[in-house]
């Protein structure tokens, strides 16, 4: 939906319609990664740098929150506007790239699969029933739902496709003791 931005003029009443379906879609899903996934990922941190990791996309989604603040605003200028969606655009992406880069592969690292599965069927039904009061109660047509590897990649790659846990990892092996493999670092809870 941010891209199709890029291809309305300021002042087209289509920029409205995807500025709220985009503050709609955004704002579920910080909701649910900061309920979620980010304080299981930060409780579990093992070291300074993997907390600052963790509060780092925090501070991202804080960023968004105040940019769809902006956009959300009645008094506001038709180019300003089309500049904030893109400022908005530009910010999305690149949390999206620390998140595939940095979170995604530390929670490979910190959970096992069932817990990213769990975490990951919590993350469906929460957003199902938010996505369903926010438009009113009413229900998708069915056959809509699709899952995309972005999806499963915040789940920590919840879904058990070689090719989307492959995406959630970056490709990497775990590490390997005496020919043996770790599954990662694992924290026990306090």
């Amino acid at each position: 939906m941010l891209d199709q931005c890029q291809q309305h003029e300021p002042g087209d009443a289509e920029l409205d319609d995807l500025s709220e379906r985009i503050s709609q879609a955004l704002t579920v899903h910080a909701e649910l990664e900061e309920k979620l996934f980010y304080p299981e990922l930060r409780d579990r941190a093992e070291d300074s740098e993997e907390r600052v990791d963790v509060f780092e996309a925090f501070t991202e989604h804080d960023l968004v929150k105040r940019l769809l603040d902006l956009l959300s605003s009645r008094r506001r200028n038709e180019d300003q506007f089309k500049a904030q969606l893109q400022v908005l655009g530009e910010n999305v992406k690149h949390h999206v790239k620390e998140e595939e880069s940095t979170i995604f592969k530390l929670a490979q690292e910190l959970m096992d699969e069932d817990e990213r599965e769990t975490i990951g069927a919590q993350w469906e039904r929460a957003k199902s029933r938010r996505m369903n009061a926010a438009s009113g109660g009413r229900k998708k047509s069915p056959g809509r739902k699709k899952s995309t590897a972005r999806g499963a990649a915040a789940r920590g790659g919840a879904r058990k496709t070689a090719g989307r846990k492959k995406a959630a990892t970056g490709g990497r092996k775990k590490a390997t003791a005496g020919g043996r493999k770790t599954g990662g670092r694992k924290k026990t809870r306090r």
